[in-house]
């Protein structure tokens, strides 16, 4: 009987409560740094498992963390990001979101957009760093409209297939009702699709954020990514480090964020999903 909770645990699709998901993900993060600090543990470069040139001690990372908060400009970098970040994703949303609903919802619009969607989510991220270089040169909008480019067909898709699951038996239920087109779509579709475009919108948020990064390491004068870049040249591994941990940390601050405003808008998909 003891083995119950632990044998549950092995059932296909079982969902453990809150506090146990909570212990599990804690868990894998104790363990990451047991290992790390396993594999980096001596005083002597030479009895390390890992050298310390390619990766340092948590006690090495961390003693660090001082002068890159106060010699570095970590702020006004992690800001400089996130205004990058938001402006480009927050333009995909304006011009992905509506254009999928129309699509979503007249067939024909999506099969007029499916070509370009299909390319845009298809195109190597890498080679849109030189095109938006050259076409919107290097200061801040080329990294806005980078993000944009990068984004909008995901954000298309994501609420183009959120209209499309919508049941057929609610638009069927309204046109009975004598509702016209456009009162369906507003009415009928769009509320019934928003809490999947939203989870969906709060997932491709992340993606944004890594895409900035290729930009920011490429050509950037201020921002997260170019601070590692300008960290590997000067050799300061522990910044790196660091600078990917705030990157963790600062991304999954947001999804939470993002996810609360979820919970409050839209209860009853968070609790059939708990």
């Amino acid at each position: 009987m003891a083995l119950g909770p632990l044998s549950d645990l092995l059932e296909l699709r079982f969902q453990p409560p809150r506090v146990v998901r909570w212990l599990l993900g804690l868990g894998s993060v104790l363990l990451v740094l047991l290992v790390w600090w396993f594999i980096t543990r001596g005083e002597e470069p030479e009895l390390r498992i890992v050298s310390p040139v390619t990766l340092p001690s948590p006690g090495e990372v961390w003693d660090q963390a001082a002068s890159l908060f106060t010699e570095r400009q970590l702020l006004q970098s992690v800001a400089a990001t996130l205004q990058r970040v938001f402006l480009g994703f927050g333009l995909a949303i304006l011009v992905g979101v509506p254009f999928g609903v129309l699509a979503g919802s007249w067939r024909g619009i999506e099969a007029f957009l499916a070509p370009i969607s299909l390319f845009g989510r298809n195109i190597p991220i890498a080679a849109l760093i030189p095109l938006t270089l050259f076409w919107f040169g290097a200061g801040e909008e080329q990294k806005v409209m980078f993000i944009f480019i990068a984004c909008v067909p995901f954000v298309f898709g994501n609420a183009v297939q959120a209209i499309l699951d919508v049941e057929s038996q609610y638009v069927e239920t309204a046109l009975t009702l004598g509702a016209s087109r456009l009162q369906i779509v507003l009415k009928v579709l769009v509320p019934l699709a928003l809490p999947s475009i939203y989870n969906g919108l709060r997932i491709l948020f992340g993606l944004a954020f890594g895409y900035i990064m290729l930009a920011e390491v490429i050509d950037a004068k201020h921002g997260l990514g170019h601070l590692i870049n300008a960290s590997q040249k000067r050799g300061l591994t522990e910044h790196i480090y660091l600078i990917l941990l705030l990157i963790g940390l600062t991304a999954y601050t947001i999804d939470r964020i993002l996810w609360w405003f979820q919970r409050g808008l839209f209860p009853h998909t968070i609790r059939e999903r708990e």
